[in-house]
């Protein structure tokens, strides 16, 4: 018997790994200059000429996707690792400690939990203005909370271990056990726990640029414009949210595959 990817993990990897492929491609090189207005070209139906067709000004819309792709992913990504990387550490603290550690960062956590996530993010926009990076420090506050109650909850049960015991008793420091001993072992509830909190940050993303308040050249921004020509140019709407819903259908197709086993038998 060999161990072999799960059907989901697999699909998953193929299907992001071409978007993502594509994406890579767009940060070099676009079949036409995303921001160049041709009058003669407007609203043209999708063809060979242009993959997705054009828009009300006569944009190749598949260039314009290949470069609001590039933004949306750098700033759900952005997003993500502060969530994770703070929420971990609190999750870790919180989970290892207990007590008064324990009791103080998940009050405040609470705190920031009781407020709805887009409510609290469009507050930290408003006060801090909009743009990219506004907008992934006030998403990645915003994620913070969940993945520090996930992993709390991953390095709580780990705390007891045998394998823990032993390593204070070989005198090992706090910060050698959190980040050495136990943090490898949470992986199996962090990686789930990240492609999860893509999916919702490309969302996120995607509605507030929609509503003007975030990049200007991502999806969420291009489906906003494609709203006043939707019934004489449906393609633009349609392509652009394909390719939204490819890369979340693709990433959480890849958390689910991670939360299955592997052994399916022989290769």
């Amino acid at each position: 018997m060999k161990r072999r990817m799960n059907g989901y993990l697999r699909a998953g990897l193929i299907l992001t790994g071409v978007l993502l492929a594509l994406i890579a491609l767009g940060f070099f090189w676009t079949p036409y200059d995303p921001a160049a207005m041709r009058g003669s070209e407007k609203l043209l139906s999708p063809s060979l000429l242009h993959l997705m067709g054009t828009d009300n000004f006569g944009r190749d819309i598949f260039s314009r996707v290949l470069k609001g792709a590039g933004s949306t992913l750098v700033i759900a990504l952005s997003t993500v690792a502060i969530g994770a990387v703070c929420g971990t550490a609190i999750g870790a603290l919180t989970g290892y400690y207990g007590g008064a550690v324990d009791e103080a960062l998940m009050r405040l956590n609470d705190a920031v939990t009781a407020f709805p996530s887009m409510l609290l993010a469009l507050v930290f926009v408003s006060l801090l203005g909009s743009g990219s990076a506004n907008v992934i420090l006030a998403l990645g506050i915003v994620f913070i909370p969940g993945f520090a109650r996930v992993m709390r909850s991953s390095f709580a049960s780990l705390r007891d271990a045998n394998y823990i015991k032993s390593a204070r008793l070989m005198g090992a420091g706090g910060g050698r056990i959190l980040f050495v001993h136990m943090l490898p072992n949470t992986m199996q509830v962090l990686l789930p726990a990240v492609t999860i909190g893509f999916n919702n940050a490309v969302l996120a993303e995607a509605s507030m640029s929609y509503l003007g308040i975030g990049s200007m050249s991502s999806l969420g921004y291009m489906l906003s414009d494609a709203q006043s020509v939707v019934t004489s140019a449906p393609w633009y709407a349609v392509g652009t949210g394909l390719v939204i819903v490819a890369l979340i259908f693709g990433v959480g197709l890849i958390g689910e595959g991670l939360q299955r086993p592997d052994l399916s038998g022989e290769v």
